[in-house]
């Protein structure tokens, strides 16, 4: 087999590189510039790692989607390797979003969890992109592996909209989406870098866990070793 054609990894480690950059400017201009918040006050910073990690595992969920899709239209190996990294970004950024959001809910609400719409259809597309990956491990033969696992993704992708319109659709104790037309001016500017940051540093880890999958998938459907001559004795 050979490999699909990839994104260059200069680009994927240039992209790491902003993403830092974006993320450290951001989350200075948080914690030491923007003024607190006239309510919730320093507790309040927390939103601008958790609002970002919220859009972008939103996001990346939704480009795996899009993968497994031109996967079972056109075939080809390198949107099953896409596939596969933006899945384990959009489960990392889901947790992140979970712990966050837990953090964030003790001083406001008192309690580490709630089953409120929002928290709760979060976490099932957490369990849901924990059960692909768990899925695409436990498969050995690579067509069924990315075949399998594209069907549950569309599947799975349904409660995408679900979590993002859960606290419009039910009553919800979370806050509705925050944006730049329901944020002030003085939180705004970390709430965009630290965006952007995430966006940028998990693009490139997913450009090179798309490398490490291809590579993968080519040894997997590499040519078997010839069949041994009969009567040949391995060698020590």
């Amino acid at each position: 087999m050979i490999l699909p054609r990839l994104a260059s990894p200069n680009l994927a480690f240039a992209l790491v590189a902003l993403g830092v950059l974006l993320l450290l400017a951001g989350s200075y201009y948080g914690l030491f510039v923007s003024p607190q918040e006239r309510y919730m006050g320093d507790v309040q910073r927390i939103m601008y790692v958790h609002v970002p990690s919220a859009w972008n595992a939103m996001l990346l969920f939704t480009l795996a989607m899009g993968c497994a899709l031109a996967y079972l239209w056109r075939g080809g190996w390198g949107w099953d390797a896409h596939h596969e990294a933006l899945l384990e970004g959009a489960a990392v950024l889901s947790f992140l979003l979970c712990v966050q959001g837990s953090i964030w809910a003790k001083p406001t609400w008192g309690v580490w969890w709630d089953w409120d719409p929002r928290l709760t259809t979060t976490a099932v597309m957490l369990l849901a992109l924990l059960g692909i990956l768990a899925l695409r491990s436990a498969v050995d033969d690579p067509e069924k592996r990315a075949t399998w696992s594209a069907v549950a993704t569309i599947i799975a992708f349904v409660d995408v909209p679900i979590v993002y319109f859960s606290v419009r659709w039910w009553n919800s104790l979370h806050q509705m989406q925050s944006s730049p037309e329901t944020v002030s001016a003085p939180f705004i500017v970390p709430l965009r870098l630290n965006a952007f940051g995430v966006l940028a540093l998990m693009g490139g880890l997913a450009l090179l866990r798309a490398r490490v999958a291809a590579r993968r998938t080519a040894k997997e459907l590499g040519p078997a070793l010839p069949p041994m001559p009969a009567g040949a004795a391995l060698e020590a």
